[in-house]
């Protein structure tokens, strides 16, 4: 993800990545990757960026960000839990767990933590309903999470050592 590289390098890696490429318009969703990958989330003026360096409408970058729920507009988290709201997951719990993690993190999901550190957001399948309830952090499941001490020793594991 993003590191401490400068903005203006970042618009230079992304520009030379374009460049690099033989079908620039046919490739937005790898562009956008990059562009995610390299600055951490997709703001306006990036996304117009990109529109002007491909010669497309604004319009059409922002409705594919906005279709696709691995883009995110907004900063993230270092880190990403993900409560399952699949149909397994949801009769065994989902909901209970996620107002948990809320309260622990103190925030809504769809939010981030004050300090950066945790994005919640929900999915509606992971693939994993025998586990139900399940949480993922950064693509790591955490299965049968019924109680407010497992979610903390989950979350533990993703905090800073004082």
């Amino acid at each position: 993800m993003c590191d401490n590289t400068s903005s203006d390098d970042n618009y230079h890696r992304l520009d030379d990545y374009i460049d690099s490429l033989p079908y620039k318009k046919e490739n937005l969703i790898g562009i956008l990757h990059q562009a995610q990958e390299l600055f951490g989330f997709l703001p306006d003026e990036l996304q117009l960026h990109i529109a002007q360096k491909l010669d497309i409408p604004a319009a059409k970058v922002y409705g594919v960000v906005s279709f696709y729920s691995f883009f995110t507009m907004k900063p993230r988290g270092q880190h990403t839990a993900n409560i399952c709201m699949g149909t397994a997951c949801f009769v065994r719990g989902a909901e209970k767990l996620q107002k948990e993690v809320e309260k622990q993190m103190g925030i809504k999901t769809g939010q981030t933590t004050e300090d950066n550190l945790f994005s919640l957001d929900s999915l509606r399948c992971i693939g994993a309903c025998g586990l139900a309830p399940v949480m993922m952090v950064d693509g790591k499941v955490y299965g049968r999470i019924h109680e407010p001490e497992e979610v903390r020793q989950v979350l533990e594991n993703y905090r800073p050592e004082d």
